[in-house]
């Protein structure tokens, strides 16, 4: 599979412009980048949503060893 070279990249980037044009290229830009950034938490599990255990909360071990 072939490399993806500047020339190519020059390309794209002046078909962007023509079909975007200057006002709507930034903002598409920035929502690619939020695209790709929230694709990639997603896929490495980055999930600042789920409930994380404490650091000084004991563990499930701990807590079996005591009563054992």
């Amino acid at each position: 599979m072939p490399a993806i070279g500047p020339l190519e990249l020059i390309i794209v980037l002046a078909l962007a412009l023509v079909i975007l044009g200057p006002k709507r290229l930034p903002d598409a830009g920035r929502s690619l980048g939020r695209g790709m950034r929230e694709f990639k938490q997603a896929i490495t599990g980055g999930d600042d949503d789920d409930e994380q255990r404490p650091r000084d909360a004991p563990s499930l071990e701990s807590k079996r060893g005591a009563s054992a």
